[in-house]
């Protein structure tokens, strides 16, 4: 048995929606863990942040601009691994995504329902479709989506984004299926009610949030350090006959 199950010394990463939040705790400790980290999201002078602050903690990142809502930068991000890392990517997180609407889902406009669909659906889609290709061509590698527990039951007045996230567990056990072949093993993250920006909403009405934590029988919520954990364990040689599955961290709300 190899001695570091958790080593990933040498592989090269893929995080998008990696300048905040989850996907920054997945970028710091995917490095700490020995991987060059690919720090992605819409604004690089954000994902440069936090590749700074990897490389100052003596770990190894650099920063690229990906847009996941739109398909010619999904393409331009894959043709720099491509020509800067020799097209090896071991290792892609799908974490960035859209929620633009929180209200009744019955007055959900175009709008809204088009960019959550877009990014949560057609972006991690073929983000996964092009980290794939060059998996396969390399002997294999990781994916992990980041969906969320109201791909399990919906979040109140959250009904396309809830939609979104059920997508992708089962996109999640799709590619499994078809690209374990490959060797590439692709399982997802379900984050519970996890303080960052993207949540917000949750976080700034009272009556919300103190009856979401009435639901939780750890009686809190989760910082986003506690999300990363999941994510070394489904891309790291500890997992390695796990595919196709969802790794529910909610502090017991599913219980």
């Amino acid at each position: 048995m190899k001695k570091d199950l958790f080593d990933l010394t040498g592989k090269i990463a893929l995080v998008s929606g990696a300048s905040r939040g989850i996907g920054e705790s997945i970028a710091k400790t995917l490095a700490t863990y020995g991987a060059h980290v690919i720090v992605s999201s819409r604004k690089v002078a954000d994902c440069q942040r936090v590749a700074d602050e990897i490389i100052a903690d003596g770990g190894s990142a650099e920063a690229w601009a990906c847009h996941v809502g739109d398909m010619e930068s999904i393409a331009n991000t894959f043709q720099f691994v491509r020509d800067k890392h020799k097209g090896k990517l071991d290792i892609l997180v799908n974490n960035g995504a859209a929620n633009p609407y929180f209200g009744h889902i019955l007055d959900t406009d175009l709008g809204a329902f088009q960019k959550t669909v877009d990014v949560n659906i057609r972006g991690y889609f073929f983000m996964s479709v092009e980290g794939g290709k060059l998996m396969r061509e390399n002997g294999g590698g990781n994916i992990v989506n980041t969906a969320s527990v109201n791909a399990l039951s919906p979040g109140h007045f959250q009904g396309i984004y809830s939609i979104t996230k059920a997508a992708v567990v089962n996109m999640t056990q799709a590619f499994a299926r078809e690209c374990a072949e490959f060797n590439i093993r692709c399982n997802a993250l379900l984050p519970g009610f996890t303080k960052t920006k993207f949540a917000g909403a949750l976080f700034t009405d009272d009556g919300i949030y103190n009856h979401a934590i009435a639901n939780i029988p750890m009686k809190r919520h989760a910082e986003p350090d506690e999300m990363a954990g999941a994510v070394l364990y489904l891309v790291s040689a500890a997992s390695s006959y796990t595919t196709g599955q969802c790794i529910v961290v909610d502090g017991g709300l599913n219980a």
